[in-house]
């Protein structure tokens, strides 16, 4: 059995007919971070799915909702909630106290594009946060949500790094240095989430980690732990965390770059549909070799293998969240 997973970000469908007991895929004891809104989504649209995510939870006993860290245990999913850009907010900072009351744990500024807080990964002019930027980056820390890099522009995220009071987070980056990709982060951005205290959660999606033929499962997880070998080396193993990306809602995004690929760039329609790396290929559970026995193999022990899988972002959220 792997070590405790606290999976920061994952995603379900955006619409009413998603429904959390697919998130039943992951073990008991895991923490999930369930996106619930990201450019696309409105206030009043984030707010929508939060209810229903919740009601949907409470209902099922295979799952637990997550207040606190104390809220964790083994018996049941722990479930929280992120937000993949400050659009959900409507422009109203008040907005991130509502958010953390009904779960929600990490928001980052911009998705791929600019916006009212500041530049993202695909934007060819980067002139990073905006004053709103930083207002919500120290908003962010008062209420006690981690604020997060991912997605975000190259300068976007170092400053994120330099105005945050509290440890910042990259939710779900890969390194540009092992497979070049716009979405990926630089060492430099590293380093400076790293001087906060954060921790980096690498993903699994197949574009950003170089192998996203639908047959390269195996080469999928092999690559995510060469990216968690990589980020220990430069940055020391506290640092470093899982978080897959896994989009319980894939062909819904696939057909949304493919119907809208202005939204995108060729750094995500070159390489086909998406491919994603699913629970069981991450855990071990299927034919393709766990994340847990790959670190070991390139010489990760016990105990560091558990602060990847999940002790450094729960390290984090002790120091960041208001219980």
């Amino acid at each position: 059995m792997p070590p405790f997973l606290w999976e920061q970000h994952c995603c379900l469908p955006l619409h009413h007919t998603a429904r959390i007991g697919e998130l039943a895929r992951y073990p008991l004891g895991s923490y999930l971070s369930v996106n619930v809104g990201y450019s696309a989504q409105t206030t009043e649209d984030s707010l929508s799915l939060l209810h229903q995510f919740r009601t949907q939870a409470a209902a099922d006993p295979r799952f637990r909702l997550v207040a606190s860290l104390a809220d964790i245990s083994d018996d049941a999913i722990a479930l929280a909630f992120d937000l993949e850009d400050s659009g959900p907010l409507g422009g109203d900072l008040d907005n991130v106290e509502m958010f953390y009351r009904l779960g929600v744990r990490s928001l980052l500024p911009t998705y791929n594009h600019a916006n009212a807080a500041g530049c993202g990964c695909l934007d060819t002019e980067d002139t990073g946060l905006t004053g709103y930027g930083k207002d919500l980056v120290r908003k962010l820390n008062e209420v006690g949500m981690f604020a997060d890099g991912s997605h975000c522009s190259r300068r976007t995220g170092l400053d994120i790094a330099t105005h945050t009071a509290a440890p910042m987070i990259y939710s779900h980056s890969n390194f540009t240095a092992l497979w070049e990709h716009p979405r990926n982060i630089t060492d430099e951005q590293a380093r400076a989430c790293a001087a906060t205290g954060g921790v980096i959660g690498i993903n699994g999606v197949g574009i950003f980690l170089g192998h996203n033929e639908p047959g390269s499962r195996a080469a999928r997880v092999a690559a995510m732990a060469d990216q968690i070998r990589y980020g220990v080396d430069l940055l020391g193993i506290e640092h470093i965390g899982v978080s897959s990306d896994y989009s319980f809602d894939g062909q819904e995004f696939n057909d949304e770059i493919r119907d809208n690929p202005g939204a995108f760039s060729e750094s995500y329609t070159a390489w086909g549909p998406l491919q994603w790396t699913a629970p069981e290929d991450l855990l071990g559970e299927a034919e393709v070799p766990g994340l847990e026995d790959l670190l070991a193999d390139r010489g990760f022990n016990a105990a560091e293998r558990a602060a990847i899988f999940g002790g450094n972002f729960a390290r984090v959220a002790g120091q960041v969240w208001r219980d």
